[in-house]
């Protein structure tokens, strides 16, 4: 297994994480694998190609984020209506040949049909983008936890570091203010 790095990043290494996250954007496709694919070429972590994206990133690509969700919208309906026309002519198919149907039934009408598809289309990606940012900021709250946890060890350090340092300079006070007053001589008359 590579070492993955954790040096800074570059403005290439940045222009790589966007181009490949836009690209997942506009083909449907969820930001949790542009990182995975992002990881691998950059030998870097998913969340920290993440965390990159979301805290610094991201603000700089506003317009093409939205330009993305809008090819992506096309690109989707395109699908929806290349699939119902499919469907329009299965069930067509299948309407001519129910001679010997129940005549009690109600058949569903097309529009029925295309409504139940369109919601499902609707549902499917919605759940996996859930899914995928969920689990995404998962990833970053254990990265945030980790570092609370540094920085809480870090200050428990500083903290006895200042605690010794004031209990010192108050000692050499107290000294100081004993030899103040043995060197100082009472004045006689």
């Amino acid at each position: 297994m590579t070492n993955l790095r954790q040096d800074a990043w570059t403005k290439d290494e940045d222009a790589i994480l966007a181009e490949v996250t836009l690209r997942h954007i506009r083909e449907g496709s969820t930001q949790l694998v542009a990182f995975e694919e992002v990881g691998e070429k950059l030998t870097r972590t998913p969340a920290a190609c993440g965390f990159r994206w979301n805290s610094l990133i991201r603000k700089q690509y506003d317009k093409a984020i939205a330009e993305a969700k809008k090819v992506r919208k096309e690109r989707n309906k395109r699908k929806v209506k290349q699939h119902l026309s499919t469907i329009e002519e299965s069930v067509a198919a299948h309407h001519s040949h129910s001679n010997n149907s129940n005549p009690n039934e109600k058949p569903l009408t097309l529009n029925e049909i295309i409504l139940f598809l369109q919601q499902l289309q609707i549902e499917e990606p919605s759940a996996k983008n859930l899914e995928a940012e969920n689990s995404a900021l998962l990833s970053k709250l254990q990265q945030l936890k980790k570092e609370n946890g540094n920085l809480k060890s870090k200050l428990s350090k500083v903290n006895k570091e200042y605690e010794t340092v004031n209990r010192d300079y108050k000692e050499v006070l107290q000294i100081m203010d004993r030899a103040r007053k043995l060197v100082e001589v009472p004045v006689r008359n």
